[in-house]
């Protein structure tokens, strides 16, 4: 087995309401708590941050199984929401729906058409983060497949 580790420093000098700084690779960024928390809003949070990390899982493992299945896409697209309950103090990450456009090269088949929905919905059970948060946050898929015209 080869295992990747992956390194993050994070730096919190001040209280709650505070800024502080992420770095791991080529991520650097200023990190806080978002308005929507009654936080500064500054920089990136830890929901867009998990919210990231599945689309870009998603959308990367996507594309990849498409290129190993020889579909031909002319765009791929992607938009997604991360959805937070906050009940009685309590804050749960309930939800995150993939709305993944497939737009497919022109005249391409009902067969690729079926294809690249069916790998739509693969993609999002085998994407690493996905198979991180099972069980604990739902994930929807609501994909669009399209045929160029042309």
């Amino acid at each position: 087995m080869a295992e990747h580790v992956f390194h993050l420093k994070a730096n919190w000098p001040g209280l709650r309401n505070d800024v502080g700084e992420i770095e791991a690779g080529n991520l650097k960024t200023k990190v806080s708590i978002p308005p929507e928390m009654d936080g500064p809003g500054v920089g990136t949070n830890p929901d867009e941050m998990l919210l990231g990390a599945a689309a870009t899982c998603y959308i990367i493992t996507l594309a990849a199984m498409m290129e190993r299945s020889g579909l031909e896409k002319v765009d791929l697209t992607m938009e997604s929401e991360g959805i937070v309950d906050v009940t009685k103090g309590v804050i749960t990450y309930k939800k995150i729906i993939h709305r993944p456009r497939i737009v497919l090269k022109p005249r391409s088949s009902e067969k690729e058409v079926e294809l690249a929905r069916r790998l739509a919905k693969k993609a999002e059970t085998s994407c690493m983060i996905s198979r991180a948060v099972q069980g604990n946050v739902e994930i929807e898929l609501q994909a669009k497949v399209e045929v160029a015209t042309g």
